[in-house]
């Protein structure tokens, strides 16, 4: 049995722990510390570590990679580690510690998206194709050789949400596969080939819509930007004046039209939403998430009379 050093944190990253544990794989989990919730309440634990406790696979939540933590992993005796959405960057003295080294698993077809939202950059960028990484650690950001790499479509209906579904089986069979070339054969990895590009982490600041943007870019931004922190603007006119919404869904119309005044609701589809002018093409909202409510369709907004024909956006 190949005994692994699992490095991962989020609610994708237990996912991909819950495959390995299933696989009856023997298992030490490195895990981001317990966070602070809200208002004194009681720390929050990542999903790999409440994932750890339920089935007794033994864990460790470093703030630092300090010489006991060192320690601990090399009595383990990894043969191979794996990360997936850790959340910080692993030093050379812990991931060279198993015999066959440490891969991370990454939603990007390597060298593109380099960094910590390659999803959301794909879809705002308005890619047609994505896919999943394996490749080994290394000291820089996602430059290491590559084991597997497997390629997908982008719909055109594609959010984060819907394209990570997609991914991530795709990217836990990519770990399989990549377990047992390596225990099992003689492998000769691959160098990263092209120019990198790169996704940084995005701010809450990053989802404000520029209505001056033309149709397709504002339509990216609102897929690509769906799980967190959405694709927002403030209403500017109305019962509403001042509060801001979340654009959930859009569809594109009058894609090639210049329009001199962006940012203004100019028609309602009945049932369906309304129409916002844009710099150039115009977007039909069909679903929003306004402020202090559920998310709803566009058109059940509506009916509550908060905004409508000539009001605007900033």
């Amino acid at each position: 049995m190949v005994k692994i050093i699992f490095f991962g944190t989020s609610n994708i990253s237990k996912i991909f722990l819950e495959n390995l544990y299933q696989n009856e794989r023997e298992i030490l989990c490195i895990t981001m510390p317990d966070k602070a919730a809200l208002r004194g309440q009681k720390l929050n634990y990542p999903a790999v570590k409440s994932f750890a406790i339920e089935n007794q696979i033994p864990y460790m939540q470093p703030q630092k990679f300090e010489d006991d933590i060192k320690s601990q992993i090399e009595n383990f005796k990894p043969a191979l580690g794996i990360a997936v959405a850790y959340g910080k960057i692993i030093p050379d003295f812990i991931f060279n510690i198993p015999k066959l080294k440490t891969f991370n698993i990454h939603f990007s077809l390597l060298p593109k998206y380099r960094g910590a939202a390659p999803v959301q950059y794909a879809l705002c960028n308005g890619e047609t194709e994505t896919g999943v990484t394996s490749f080994f650690l290394e000291k820089s950001l996602d430059s290491g050789d590559i084991i597997i790499q497997k390629k997908i479509l982008i719909a055109v209906k594609d959010n984060a949400e819907t394209l990570f579904e997609k991914l991530t089986p795709l990217g836990i069979d990519t770990m399989n596969e990549s377990i047992e070339i390596l225990a099992n054969t003689k492998y000769i990895p691959k160098k990263q080939i092209g120019i990198p590009s790169f996704a940084p982490i995005i701010k809450k600041e990053d989802g404000l819509i520029d209505w001056s943007k033309n149709a397709v870019e504002i339509n990216n931004k609102i897929k690509g930007l769906y799980l967190w922190p959405s694709a927002f603007s403030y209403i500017a006119s109305g019962k509403s004046a001042g509060k801001r919404i979340k654009i959930m869904e859009a569809d594109i119309i009058e894609a090639d039209i210049k329009n001199k005044s962006p940012a203004y609701i100019t028609d309602i589809e009945k049932t369906e939403g309304f129409i916002v002018s844009c710099g150039i093409g115009k977007l039909l909202i069909k679903a929003v998430h306004p402020e202090n409510k559920s998310k709803m369709s566009a058109w059940d907004f509506l009916q509550g009379r908060q905004i409508g024909i000539g009001d605007y956006f900033k």
